[in-house]
């Protein structure tokens, strides 16, 4: 059986004639994997909002159903990134792109609706209220710089994923 070696007459002088990789196929490659970090950081701020919902659900007050349509929601949309990111499907990931900016829009709007933000200025005297508040309003303004990264980020890969434009 014979073994596979490098041919014989390459010493470094035949450098020029070697093939060079299309820069967009690097910058593919790394837009991959800055989109995956980001997804996961995504799904992690899902996961964060998981527990509070739950407590809600629990203490049987009333509950934002806008609020658990968005994290349900993104769950999916974070599927649909994935999914894109893996198979390099350009239209999965503009799907992503759309489906999540609508999570995030549906996170604030809750947020805005809710009216928790002016009691707690209000009511000093609710610790546990304020906590809670305080903290869902962190997961989204931390969701939304998150989200503004996704977008650019998928916006590039797309780019770069873009068959090469041939010159006239």
């Amino acid at each position: 059986m014979q073994q596979r070696r490098r041919p014989s007459g390459t010493d470094g002088s035949d450098f020029s004639y070697r093939m060079v990789v299309d820069p967009r196929y690097t910058n593919v490659t790394k837009g991959k994997s800055r989109l995956k970090a980001l997804i996961i950081i995504q799904a992690f701020a899902q996961l964060v909002a998981v527990p509070h919902i739950l407590l809600v659900l629990l203490k049987e007050e009333d509950f934002d159903k806008l609020s658990i349509i968005s994290v349900i929601h993104g769950f999916f949309s974070l599927l649909i990134g994935e999914l894109g990111r893996r198979r390099s499907q350009t239209s999965l990931l503009r799907l992503y792109m759309v489906a999540s900016s609508t999570v995030t829009f549906l996170s604030m709007t809750s947020i805005v609706k809710n009216n928790d933000h002016l009691k707690v200025i209000h009511e000093q005297s609710s610790w546990e209220m304020r906590s809670s508040v305080l903290f869902e309003n962190g997961r989204l303004v931390f969701g939304f710089i998150v989200q503004i990264f996704a977008v650019l980020t998928t916006t590039s890969l797309i780019e770069n994923m873009a068959p090469a434009k041939r010159a006239s």
